[in-house]
């Protein structure tokens, strides 16, 4: 039959929409008699049409064929392919795939004939780069992109008017109503259908609510993972590419939004929270409005109601539509997630992340005191949050922590004790976790030191009342006590209570809860997850002052980040670019201020682990003492120097102290400079010393100093990093490094300039802990010393046992280096560093003056140092590195068996290094992908960073105490990170 042109499409008076049914010689046909391609076509899946990806003969750039619906009439043609070079020239930093043209300008499209019926098929642009579909993890930059695009999209369309542009889609949120009542019976499970019936009636009453409110215009309506095309090569997949238009229509504004939020909450590892980046960057563009803001998660319910009846009609209508079968599973666990959490919650939240929140209003005073008797005064408030000393020790951990402390309390004889409302308690909080806890009270918990009778503390009607349960309408709110159940309530359900009557009695001993939450709003319990605290706490209020005791203030702000930056030197950076705000620290686990454990794989500052009670308790008993510079005469300095060189070979039994690694390396080279006289220094490339000025000049990391290979002074001279993976020499030609190393110094000596010192760290630090080629320190400190020259070994992060079966990296090796360079680990945190020589070396320095620092060395530094010895010695953390180390090094050559962008496998002990690639052959640097991975641990509870000139090693350097179930929990997380960021599923 003839197609008319001027038809628009109504889904409703249709039975079905199954796409047409072309196979791939009949659409190279079709691309050849109709517009003139002569190619080889692949099909690509498409719901309701037909799509291919033409290759054509005469070696141009493929394209694609589009054959519409032929329910879609030419004019809603018309309209997709005027919007697409609508938004290609207002945003021509988008890719956008428009109709190709013919030399006249006329598009290339025609009207042709398909087994349903005559269609419009179309030739388009096509996008390179594949689109976000699947189901890899989304990480914020890529959320942030795709609300980006959306407001691009909706900001060019704003104006846009067309006559194909009036169409009854069941994509259109304005019809999801009815396309669930007219489709939901094609949900077979009785269970799955009444939860998208319940969902969709109550998402649509909250959009009435506001509809008449909301903005209409153009919108695409399926920017989604499917139609945004990444740009080709980037990493993160970020997308820059629009496609598809055959959802185009006029209705709600904000649905644009909508769509595009719902189609990220299948991918792995998202949940409601993560999709908060699309709001704010949609808002930052194209800001919504205050009723936007309040119907834009029932539309993203809507969306996910329909994508779920929708799709198994579109399965059952059209049965070999594998496109279509294949997105039943995502599209129930689009829906599972957009209704993780009441709808009111998310609006909530999504009102904060476009800075449209206000503050929920604070209860009114109430007329008497819930308890009666009990006056504010005798109520002491219980801190469990991470800054509260109870905390400490790791009571956080401990069963039964909070009632320990209650009962502690209340024997000082207060009639109660109170926890705070909306404060983050860190006795919810588990060491390991993927999944932050519920840490955010919404309520207030109450523990009894007398007998109390519970009174109403205004006049309301009794909600409900059992056994350990008592509900009471209070104006707007409801508040709820739950009680023992051996306490029975003396109201009873659906009476009239009075202000100060009778409630019930509770025995002394015995834990109430009170909650004040909104009449309307949904049932809120107890503790919930930080991410969505905001959201909850919107609806409940604070019911503190209900016994008395001052509402918690407002939350305000966190400005940390800000206000760093207003007085904190840029260039001191901080972890991550949105960090949690870590307050405390126990063991190998870092504690943020909302009640997150985070596992530290990265801290060789704190060999035994942070907030260790020997060194709590050392430094405290000498800072009672005395604490003052090391040129007076006390024993612990004594002690320590004598402890430490003792740890070493003969001839190193002098020590000088210092505060850091920087300043041991910037000595140490001043030793060896005084004690030669002569101011050439070897250094090996690819490393870090420090921030010194001389510890700066043999530095010559990339990362740490992009220049730091051309602006070093003429006294420094450096030779190739030995790196047997990555180097110039790799596997059994790393044997080369050494004698090459060897005739630079040689030149160097007869060129009139032998070098006064070689430094190098012992074990490569910098570069992902990876072990110099077997003899290269003894070869290369020969030479040096045959030419008068002092080698100065760089201990600062491998020394103190971490590598395990060794103390000191330089053992590893086999040598007995001149210079001993040490800090990190001496002091477990505390600012403690040292050098170590023989002392015909040290009397040299004498030479150049004297030495003296007010602080290296001081009664509390040495003290520390001697406490961290102890420990390592008593707790046996070398051997701990060499067991749990061993462990977890086999544990990650087990996970580089099975991802193929794990290239190594570095380190020893627990100083290990995991090199990423994109090709095992070339070792092309996985930078942005490490990037990627290490925000994805955060996520999951783990701290790691990146390292090397590249960043594309994870630096695994934890606390020596790290244990067998912390690194099981790693490589776990680890091996979860990896496959929700593979690309190749």
């Amino acid at each position: 039959m003839p197609h008319d042109e001027h038809r628009t499409v109504d889904f409703f008076a249709r039975d079905a929409l199954p796409a047409p049914e072309v196979t791939v010689a009949q659409a190279e046909g079709l691309a050849d008699r109709h517009l003139g391609v002569a190619a080889r076509a692949t099909a690509l899946g498409s719901q309701q049409d037909a799509n291919f990806l033409l290759r054509p003969h005469d070696g141009t750039g493929p394209v694609i064929l589009k054959i519409a619906n032929p329910a879609f009439g030419l004019v809603e043609i018309e309209a997709q392919d005027t919007a697409a070079d609508l938004i290609a020239a207002a945003h021509p930093e988008l890719r956008v795939a428009t109709v190709l043209r013919r030399a006249d300008g006329s598009p290339r499209r025609a009207t042709v004939d398909t087994g349903d019926g005559p269609a419009v098929a179309r030739l388009l642009r096509h996008l390179p780069g594949g689109s976000l579909t699947g189901p890899r993890h989304l990480s914020p930059a890529v959320v942030a992109a795709m609300g980006t695009i959306a407001a691009k999209v909706s900001t060019a369309l704003r104006d846009f008017r067309h006559r194909g542009l009036d169409r009854v889609l069941q994509w259109d949120l304005r019809h999801a109503s009815r396309v669930v009542a007219a489709l939901a019976e094609y949900v077979d499970e009785p269970d799955r259908r009444a939860a998208v019936r319940a969902a969709t009636a109550e998402a649509r009453a909250r959009v009435q609510e506001v509809a008449d409110a909301l903005p209409f215009q153009a919108v695409h309506l399926d920017l989604t993972d499917d139609n945004l095309i990444r740009s080709p090569g980037a990493r993160p997949p970020l997308p820059d590419g629009v496609i598809d238009f055959g959802d185009l229509t006029t209705t709600w504004a904000v649905s644009e939004l909508a769509v595009s939020l719902s189609s990220m909450l299948h991918h792995d590892g998202v949940e409601p929270h993560h999709v908060l980046p699309a709001v704010r960057a949609f808002h930052a563009l194209r800001p919504l409005s205050a009723e936007e803001a309040e119907a834009l998660w029932p539309l993203v319910v809507l969306r996910a109601a329909g994508l779920v009846v929708s799709g198994r009609h579109q399965a059952r209508v059209d049965e070999d539509n594998a496109y279509a079968k294949a997105a039943l599973a995502r599209e129930w666990r689009v829906f599972e997630q957009a209704t993780r959490l009441p709808q009111r919650v998310m609006t909530h939240l999504v009102k904060e992340a476009a800075g449209l929140g206000a503050a929920p209003a604070a209860a009114g005073p109430p007329e008497c005191s819930v308890l009666r008797g009990v006056a504010a005064a005798d109520i002491a408030l219980l801190d469990l949050s991470a800054d509260a000393d109870s905390m400490d020790h790791g009571a956080w951990l401990r069963p039964g922590v909070e009632d320990r402390l209650a009962a502690r309390a209340l024997e000082t004889g207060v009639a109660a004790v109170a926890t705070r409302y909306a404060q983050a308690r860190l006795t919810r909080t588990p060491s390991l976790s993927a999944e932050s806890p519920a840490t955010v009270p919404t309520g207030v918990d109450l523990w009894l030191g007398r007998d109390v009778v519970a009174q109403a503390p205004a006049g309301g009607e009794v909600l409900a009342a059992a056994p350990g349960i008592l509900s009471i309408a209070l104006g707007g709110r409801v508040l709820t006590l739950t009680m023992p159940a051996t306490v029975t309530p003396r109201v009873r359900t659906g009476t009239a209570v009075r202000a100060g009557e009778d409630l019930a009695e509770v025995p002394a001993g015995a834990a109430l809860h009170l909650a004040l939450l909104d009449a309307d709003g949904p049932a809120a319990p107890r503790l919930v997850r930080p991410e969505y605290a905001a959201g909850w706490l919107a609806l409940s209020a604070d019911p503190a002052p209900l016994v008395g005791l001052p509402a918690a203030p407002p939350a305000r702000p966190d400005d940390l980040l800000r206000r760093r930056a207003a007085v904190f030197a840029p260039v001191q950076e901080h972890y991550y670019a949105d960090p949690p705000r870590i307050e405390r620290g126990w063991r190998h686990h870092l504690l943020s201020a909302d009640g997150r454990s985070y596992l530290d794989i990265v801290n060789n500052v704190t060999p035994l682990g942070h907030a260790h009670p020997r060194v709590e308790e050392a430094v405290a008993r000498q800072l009672r003492r005395l604490n003052t510079n090391s040129r007076f005469h006390y024993a612990s300095v004594v002690e320590f120097t004598e402890r430490l060189a003792g740890l070493l070979p003969e001839p190193l039994d002098t020590v000088f102290l210092v505060n850091s690694g920087s300043e041991a390396v910037d000595l140490g080279l001043r030793l060896a400079i005084g004690a030669t006289g002569r101011h050439d220094v070897v250094a090996l490339r690819e490393a870090y010393h420090g921030w010194t000025y001389a510890s700066d000049a043999v530095s010559t990391s990339l990362q740490d100093n992009p220049n730091a290979l051309t602006t070093r002074p003429d006294w420094v001279h450096t030779v190739d990093s030995p790196n047997p993976y990555r180097g110039r020499h790799r596997g059994a030609d790393a044997a080369r490094y050494a004698p090459e190393a060897v005739a630079v110094i040689d030149a160097l000596a007869a060129s009139g300039r032998p070098a006064g010192a070689f430094v190098g760290e012992t074990f490569y630090g910098n570069a992902g802990g990876v072990a110099l080629p077997d003899g290269y320190l003894a070869e290369v400190y020969a030479a040096v010393r045959r030419h008068g020259g002092v080698t100065v070994a760089d201990e600062v992060q491998v020394g103190y046992g971490r590598l395990g079966h060794w103390f000191w990296g330089f053992e590893q090796q086999g040598v007995v280096p001149d210079v001993v360079c040490v800090a990190k680990a001496m002091g477990n945190g505390h600012p403690l560093g040292a050098v170590i020589t023989s002392r015909a070396l040290a009397d040299r320095y004498r030479d150049q003056g004297y030495f003296f620092s007010s602080t290296g060395g001081s009664p509390v530094s040495s003290v520390v140092g001697l406490t961290v010895l102890d420990t390592l010695r008593d707790e046996d953390l070398q051997g701990n590195a060499t067991r749990v180390g061993g462990r977890l090094k086999g544990l990650l050559e087990e996970l580089a068996s099975r991802h193929a962008v794990i290239g190594a496998v570095h380190g020893s002990g627990l100083y290990l290094g995991l090199e990423l690639v994109r090709d095992r052959g070339t070792l092309e640097p996985a930078t942005e992908e490490t990037a990627e991975l290490c925000d994805r641990m955060l996520d999951l509870g783990v701290v790691v960073q990146p390292t090397g000139d590249h960043l594309n090693i994870l630096k695994i350097k934890p606390p020596l105490c790290i244990d067998a179930d912390a690194v099981d929990f790693f490589a776990a997380m680890l091996d979860l990170a990896l496959t929700q960021l593979a690309d190749d599923r």
